[in-house]
């Protein structure tokens, strides 16, 4: 157990190098502005990636740590009609560029995740986000893989073993949104230490 731990910890680390931490905090910088311009955050992913978009949105429209007004953020994967109609009827692959399509405008934010950088609907997605002037940010193992060139903001790791990236896609994302709170609404954080 303690040689697992160890491992997983130096995972960590090693993802967590200055430039990846600094490209953490160039997101959080890109998302609490478009946010207070009043542009709205898109997010993908397949699998374990779309439970962390859900969780993404999740703490943005309700709350990560403070009590605050809530932020547009919508995770693409959570309508089960839309997803199996437009399955059904076109295909698989454009499941998440169609909603772009219909959610999307220019100056919005399309955030996608994929362990491996190869899923085939985000690079759907992603290219309709390009068509429309969506600002890209992009989490994903195998050094982004093939989304890599369709990212404005990548968050990209070396790692390829799926856990593990998940692994780190959460603590990011979770220190996003930690940076998104203080730097709207750092007034709440005052009020609720002086309620304390």
């Amino acid at each position: 157990m303690n040689f697992w731990v160890e491992e997983r910890l130096q995972c960590l680390q090693q993802a967590f190098n200055s430039e990846y931490c600094q490209a953490v905090e160039q997101v959080s910088h890109l998302l609490a502005n478009r946010f207070q311009a009043g542009h709205t955050l898109l997010i993908c992913g397949n699998g374990g990636s779309a439970a962390d978009a859900q969780h993404i949105a999740a703490e943005f429209v309700g709350r990560f740590q403070i009590d605050r007004p809530g932020l547009p953020a919508i995770a693409l994967g959570t309508n089960p009609a839309t997803l199996t109609a437009w399955g059904n009827d076109h295909e698989f692959e454009t499941i998440f560029a169609r909603q772009v399509q219909s959610f999307g405008k220019a100056g919005d934010l399309l955030w996608v995740l994929s362990t491996s950088g190869r899923s085939r609907n985000i690079l759907h997605a992603l290219k309709v986000a390009k068509e429309k002037g969506l600002i890209t940010i992009g989490m994903a193992g195998n050094n982004g893989g093939m989304i890599s060139s369709l990212i404005d903001y990548p968050l990209f790791v070396a790692e390829k073993n799926t856990p593990y990236v998940q692994e780190i896609h959460l603590i990011t994302y979770h220190r996003i949104c930690q940076q998104v709170e203080a730097m709207l609404f750092a007034e709440n954080i005052v009020e609720k230490k002086i309620a304390v």
